[in-house]
């Protein structure tokens, strides 16, 4: 019964600070959306300047934006989800966030359009396609810099995560061990058994094949030499030029029983690696 309240105890204060750290995030959104409607609604229209005489606070146009401007919200926060899940969890790169905005303005055009003809309906309007085209690039336009806004921070902290604190988990037999990208210097395989190398020269072994690890971790971090040895950039300690146009690595780290004396790259894939290294 001891052994289960500061455990209890610990859950919750977890769960607390998982619920304050998301109840702060929406609420930074929240306030980019009621800024970016504020702005949005006061530029659109002559009336709408604060300075000019005939001024009224464009009350139908802010709670409308603001309406559509959670709507986005919604679909942008389930789309982000799934690719922090599937995507940004092991790196975040050009590519992996470019198919996020292009995904979720997809997602966003498919409930503009049935959305935009039923509120025409309603309003007892015609529905023009070309109004309703004008509408949706507008509103994609306006989607585009709302969600750069609001996950932009988001997108940093995780690249920042993926970089250095993101960890692996090393499987071996029974024994599970957790292991930060930063303390790993490379992984190796001998006599079809593949050895995690950390910065310190330790070595454990792991289930996964060298195959699977690379679908596993952050390639910006990590690259196959080889077909024998996955190497960290940090790890890497001299470069050097040898015959018929390869590469000799050094890593900073001693290998236990020299099991890897000599690490070679060859010649068609030093351009690769040279562009990753740099």
């Amino acid at each position: 019964m001891s052994a289960t309240k500061p455990t209890k105890t610990a859950l919750k204060i977890v769960s607390l600070k998982f619920d304050h750290s998301s109840l702060w995030s929406w609420f930074q959104k929240l306030i980019v959306f009621i800024i970016f409607s504020l702005v949005v609604n006061h530029l659109s229209t002559p009336e709408s300047f604060p300075d000019g005489k005939s001024y009224r606070f464009p009350v139908e146009g802010f709670l409308s934006t603001i309406v559509l401007c959670i709507l986005i919200g919604i679909i942008a926060e389930l789309n982000f989800k799934y690719y922090k899940k599937k995507y940004f969890s092991k790196k975040v790169e050009i590519t992996s966030i470019s198919w996020y905005m292009v995904s979720t303005l997809g997602y966003i055009t498919i409930m503009y359009i049935p959305l935009g003809i039923v509120l025409n309906k309603i309003a007892g309007g015609e529905t023009e396609f070309y109004y309703l085209l004008i509408g949706l690039l507008v509103t994609l336009l306006l989607s585009f810099i709302l969600i750069g806004l609001a996950y932009s921070l988001d997108i940093y902290n995780l690249y920042k995560l993926s970089i250095k604190d993101n960890e692996i988990t090393i499987e071996s037999g029974a024994k599970i061990t957790k292991l930060t990208y930063e303390n790993i210097a490379c992984f190796y395989s001998e006599n079809k058994i593949v050895y995690t190398v950390q910065n310190n020269g330790a070595s454990i072994t792991t289930d996964f094949t060298l195959n699977e690890l690379e679908e596993k971790i952050n390639d910006q971090l990590f690259f196959r030499v080889n077909r024998k040895i996955i190497i960290h950039k940090d790890a890497v300690d001299q470069i050097e030029k040898i015959e018929n146009g390869k590469l000799r690595i050094t890593l900073k780290t001693s290998i236990e029983n020299d099991a890897i004396t000599e690490i070679n790259i060859s010649r068609y894939k030093r351009k690769e690696f040279m562009n990753w290294f740099q």
